[in-house]
């Protein structure tokens, strides 16, 4: 068995250290903070101002209704294309892969503004049929839905794509050889080897999902009562000088994604150094 020696920590290791400590407490932990000792300045204040307004109530169940699709459909699409891309060869796989990555890339605002000429009622390539057909995505929980899935989707994916790589096809193959089905295959081999993977990335999107603002705010039409997520009406409680709302909404929205991290991260199994 190797052994594992570790380096002497050295002064430069403990200023390195600690930058990055630094750097993470100033850009994260201290603002974030700042949400939280605002939104319990006066004690429960806020949180009750934030529960007894039926906006605030509006945006945030539909917040979590938007989320929740958007990271279903994300986890579908999400594990058959990372099997399509681990286990298929194909013309234009790379190109694919590169793809994949454009929401990262594109500003969630673009986003917003290409589903709504896509989908925008008279103005939309698709509107119009889709209106004729009795379904309306722009200004409406569909679209909202669809801004959501576009900005988190290759979050699944790229936690998926390593752990296949990573375990190869070769059991995969020797389940078919012995008369496994596609669909047995995948429950008894394929989804244990990447289930941690795969809740991660889950995860991921859903704090994604709930944070999300640029791309809904186009999209959605910002409408109180109808349209409006949390993240949009944190913005306008701030800007009609309602903080404590704004405040109370915010540390919600934390608060979800956070424990859903911390969760996690202490379920998830470490690997030994050995890697068993």
């Amino acid at each position: 068995m190797a052994s594992h020696v570790t380096p002497p920590k050295t002064a430069g290791t403990y200023a390195r250290r600690g930058l990055v400590v630094v750097y993470l407490f100033l850009l994260v932990a201290w603002p974030v903070g700042l949400v939280v000792q605002k939104t319990f300045d006066g004690g429960l204040e806020n949180l009750q101002a934030a529960f007894s307004d039926p906006d605030v109530v509006f945006a945030l169940q539909l917040t979590v209704y938007v989320a929740v699709w958007a990271v279903v459909i994300n986890t579908v699409f999400g594990v058959g294309i990372s099997l399509l891309l681990v286990r298929q060869e194909f013309p234009g796989k790379n190109l694919l892969s590169a793809f994949i990555d454009l929401p990262l890339s594109v500003s969630p605002v673009v986003v917003g503004l290409a589903l709504l000429l896509a989908y925008g009622g008279s103005n939309g390539v698709f509107g119009p049929a889709l209106e004729d057909a009795g379904l309306q995505i722009a200004y409406a929980t569909p679209g909202i839905i669809l801004a959501t899935a576009f900005v988190s989707l290759p979050l699944v994916i790229r936690e998926i794509v390593p752990v296949l790589q990573e375990v190869g096809a070769e059991q995969e193959q020797a389940a078919r050889s012995l008369g496994a089905g596609s669909w047995q295959t995948f429950r008894r081999i394929t989804l244990p080897s990447i289930k941690w993977a795969l809740l991660y990335g889950v995860v991921l999107s859903l704090a994604r999902a709930l944070g999300e603002f640029g791309a809904v705010k186009i999209i959605s039409g910002n409408v109180v009562g109808q349209t409006q997520t949390a993240t949009l009406i944190v913005e306008q409680k701030y800007q009609d000088f309602e903080q404590g709302a704004a405040y109370a909404t915010s540390f919600l929205l934390a608060l979800i994604a956070v424990a859903a991290l911390v969760v996690v991260t202490f379920l998830r199994p470490e690997e030994s150094p050995d890697g068993d």
